[in-house]
C-alpha cells in the first residue's frame, strides 16, 4: 500500500523494523526541503516576512496535532524531541511536586524504558512506590487486574497504548473510566499507537499522552506532550531559556509566559515540526482505520505461515498490532538478525528498551517483526522462507 511514496523502498531492503522507527513518504522529506530552502528562520523570533511564514507553518502543525488527537485547546498540544522527554517532562514538571513518600505508581513490566525510568528516579528522590500490574496468560493488561493492584495508595497509572514487544492493545478508556473513580491520574504512551489506530484524547478522557513523529512517518527529534489544560498549568518548564520567559530582572523577578510556549524554551526543531505536519496529513489521507485493518490482515498471514515452523517459538501469537516477536529454537536473536540481513530484511533482535519484560515472558531476548501499511505479503513469504531450513541458517552464521 502507497509504497512509491517511500524513496527508501527504491532500495533492494525489506523493512520489518517499523517499530522503532517508521519510513518517511516523499511529501515529508520534500516540506524538510522546503523550509531550509525557502523559509529558513527562526520561530516565533523575527518580525519580517520569511519568519511570519515559518510561526504559520509550525502553528499549523500544532493545530493538524490537536485536530489528530481530538484536543480540546490548542495549548494543550506541547512539542518535545520525542515521546521520551515528553515522559519525563510529565514526571519531573508535574508529579515530582505532587507526589509524596509512599504514593504508589502503577506501571506494567511490558512497559519501554521510557515510561519505567522516569518513574524509577521518582522512587528515588520522592520514595514513592512502583507495583506492577499482572499481566495474564497472553501477556496483556486486563481491567480485571488493574482493578485488583489499585489500593487507596495508587496516585497514577502509567500505561503504553501498545507495547512494543508484546503488541498488546490495553483497554485504555475503561481503564481511564476505573481510575478516575478512584481519583487516579493515568499517563498514557501512545509511541507505539498513534500511526496505527485512533486515538480521540476527549472520548479516552486521558490526564496526560505522549508520542513521537518518527514513528508515524514524521522527522526525528519531534514528539507531542497532550495534557488537559488545567493540568500542563501546573507543569514546572524542565529547561529554562530563551522563547519561554516574558521577562527577568533578577534571579527574584522571572515571568513565563502561557501555555504551551511556557514549555517550549529554545530553538526547536522547526523543520521537523513542520514537516511532521505532512506526516498527520498523509495519514489521514490512507485513514487509520484502513492502516489498522489492513496491519491486521497482513499479520494473520505471517503468524499463520511462521506457527507452521517446528524450530519458531512464537512470543506474541494473539495480537490486534502489527508486531510479531519470536525466536528460533537454539540460536540467538541477534545471529538471526545478521542472517536476514544478507538477504536485505531488516527486523529488531534483542531485549527491544522492554528489559524488565524478561522476567515475565521467560526470554531475555527477541526477534521483532513490526509491520506497517507499505509492507507486503511478498516481504512476509520471503521472511518466512528464509527462516524455515534452521540448517540452512546454522551453515550461513558459521
Amino acid at each position: 500500500m502507497n509504497r512509491e511514496d517511500f524513496p527508501m523502498l527504491e532500495q533492494d531492503i525489506v523493512y520489518f523494523d517499523n517499530g522503532a522507527t517508521t519510513l518517511k513518504p516523499k511529501c515529508v522529506i520534500d516540506k524538510t526541503v522546503e523550509y531550509y530552502s525557502k523559509y529558513g528562520a527562526s520561530s516565533h523570533r523575527g518580525d519580517y516576512d520569511i519568519a511570519y511564514r515559518v510561526d504559520q507553518e509550525y502553528e499549523n502543525t500544532r493545530d493538524l496535532v490537536r485536530k489528530f488527537i481530538n484536543a480540546k485547546h490548542l495549548e494543550e498540544i506541547i512539542f518535545t524531541a520525542g515521546s521520551t522527554e515528553s515522559l519525563n517532562l510529565v514526571t519531573s514538571g508535574f508529579f515530582k511536586n505532587l507526589l509524596e513518600p509512599g504514593d504508589e505508581v502503577l506501571l506494567t513490566k511490558s512497559e519501554h524504558a521510557s515510561n519505567v525510568l522516569p518513574w524509577f528516579a521518582l522512587a528515588n528522590t520522592n520514595g514513592i512506590k512502583i507495583s506492577y500490574i499482572p499481566l495474564d496468560d497472553n501477556h496483556y493488561v486486563t481491567l480485571d487486574n488493574v482493578k485488583k493492584m489499585v489500593t487507596p495508595n495508587t496516585k497514577v497509572i502509567s500505561l503504553a497504548y501498545i507495547t512494543n514487544v508484546i503488541g498488546d492493545i490495553r483497554p485504555i478508556k475503561e481503564i481511564v473510566e476505573f481510575a478516575h473513580q478512584n481519583n487516579i491520574f493515568v499517563v498514557v504512551d501512545a509511541a507505539q499507537s498513534i500511526g496505527h489506530i485512533k486515538t480521540d484524547v476527549q472520548d479516552l478522557d486521558i490526564d496526560f499522552l505522549t508520542f513521537s513523529a518518527h514513528k508515524m512517518c514524521g522527522p526525528t527529534g519531534v514528539g507531542v506532550l497532550y495534557g488537559k489544560k488545567e493540568l500542563l498549568e501546573n507543569v514546572e518548564p524542565m529547561l529554562l531559556g530563551g522563547g519561554m520567559n516574558e521577562s527577568f530582572d533578577n534571579e527574584h523577578e522571572m515571568y513565563y509566559k502561557e501555555l504551551p510556549t511556557r514549555l517550549e524554551a529554545g530553538t526547536p526543531n522547526i523543520a521537523g515540526v513542520i514537516a511532521f505536519g505532512e506526516a498527520i496529513k498523509y495519514l489521514e489521507t490512507i485513514g487509520l482505520e484502513t492502516i489498522a485493518t489492513y496491519e491486521k490482515k497482513l499479520r494473520k498471514y505471517l503468524v499463520d505461515r511462521l506457527i507452521t515452523i517446528p524450530h519458531i517459538d512464537l512470543i506474541n501469537l494473539e495480537s490486534d498490532s502489527g508486531i510479531v516477536s519470536f525466536n528460533i529454537e537454539n540460536i540467538f536473536s541477534q545471529d538471526i538478525a545478521y542472517y536476514l540481513n544478507k538477504y536485505g530484511i531488516c527486523v529488531r533482535a534483542g531485549n527491544h528498551c522492554a528489559k524488565i519484560l524478561k522476567k515475565e515472558v521467560g526470554v531475555n531476548n527477541t526477534i521483532r517483526v513490526s509491520l506497517y501499511f507499505y509492507n507486503t505479503i511478498e516481504e512476509v513469504d520471503m521472511l518466512v522462507e528464509l527462516l524455515m531450513d534452521k540448517d540452512k541458517i546454522l551453515k550461513e552464521m558459521l
